[in-house]
């Protein structure tokens, strides 16, 4: 293994606190990366990494070497992509995490177009409805729904995400029709949805008029934590939910979920792509960036 190579697994590394992870997403056996390491320290005369058994650290000069190799690693990438003629097409291993109903309802059944596009892709789909940290778990990028805390990723805004407010007929049948907010006062219930941050229940929201954003709390019997509960105890009557609509369009034509006051939908929610930094900035990456922006746009709001 060259110098070059040595530096690319030291890199990986380092992001992933892990030799195991770096090993997998290297593609490389666990003993060449970590004799990579050996040879680099010995080479260099100092120790780059503090190794336990839990996790790998950065040493003070092992900071100092990331910081340097980052750039030159990049450098040589952007380089082999502009003038081998292997790497004008679009391949490579991708790592894409996606909250699971965008994964199951729109990313998997729209995948076959995007692979016969580029056959030389290889694409590994990973589904949460939590926040990773997207180097230690080795992804390259993330789909995210809502707002963001700051970090150090680089995010790309793809649009907004409209949410309708849904109930089933059996439960309109029972507690009354919903055409304005304050209707929501005379004993109707709402499916609880737990934040993944706090896991405190989030409030009914709703736009009114003139733009204001209102919030009200309405009464639960049930509070679940993922989008498929969600559906489900809206289905079974259990109570009002707020969703995107591509989430329910098959309950909307089954008839099992209809919109109710249309008219005071909830804020829309922000999406957006996210990658740890440049040197993630592949063309496969670009690709899958170009390819989800279009498969979102009939999704998003105006």
């Amino acid at each position: 293994m060259d110098r070059f190579d040595q530096y690319r697994v030291f890199a990986r590394v380092a992001d992933m606190g892990s030799f195991i992870k770096a090993a997998h997403a290297l593609g490389l056996p666990r003993a060449s990366v970590s004799a990579a390491i050996q040879q680099l320290e010995t080479q260099l005369g100092v120790r780059l990494l503090h190794r336990t058994t839990r996790q790998v650290r950065l040493t003070a000069d092992g900071e100092q070497l990331l910081e340097r190799v980052r750039p030159l690693i990049a450098e040589v990438e952007d380089i082999d992509q502009l003038f081998h003629a292997s790497q004008r097409q679009v391949s490579g291993r991708l790592s894409i995490d996606a909250p699971s109903r965008i994964a199951r309802r729109l990313i998997a059944p729209a995948l076959p177009g995007l692979l016969r596009r580029h056959p030389r892709l290889e694409l590994a789909l990973n589904s949460t409805d939590r926040a990773i940290d997207l180097v230690q778990e080795g992804v390259d990028c993330a789909v995210r729904i809502g707002m963001l805390d700051d970090s150090s990723l680089v995010v790309r805004p793809l649009g907004h995400i409209a949410l309708i407010n849904c109930a089933s007929p059996d439960y309109l049948r029972e507690h009354g029709a919903l055409r304005q907010p304050a209707d929501l006062s005379t004993g109707h219930w709402a499916v609880g949805y737990a934040s993944p941050k706090t896991g405190r229940e989030l409030p009914w929201e709703y736009l009114s008029a003139d733009g204001a954003e209102h919030r009200v709390q309405i009464p639960s019997r049930v509070v679940v934590d993922n989008a498929e509960n969600y559906i489900a105890c809206c289905v079974a009557g259990l109570g009002l939910i707020q969703i995107p609509r591509f989430d329910v369009q098959d309950a909307l034509d089954a008839g099992e979920l209809v919109e109710v006051m249309p008219d005071y939908r909830s804020a829309s929610m922000p999406v957006s792509l996210l990658y740890p930094h440049r040197r993630q900035r592949s063309r496969r990456l670009a690709a899958f960036h170009e390819w989800f922006e279009a498969l979102m746009q009939p999704h998003l709001d105006p």
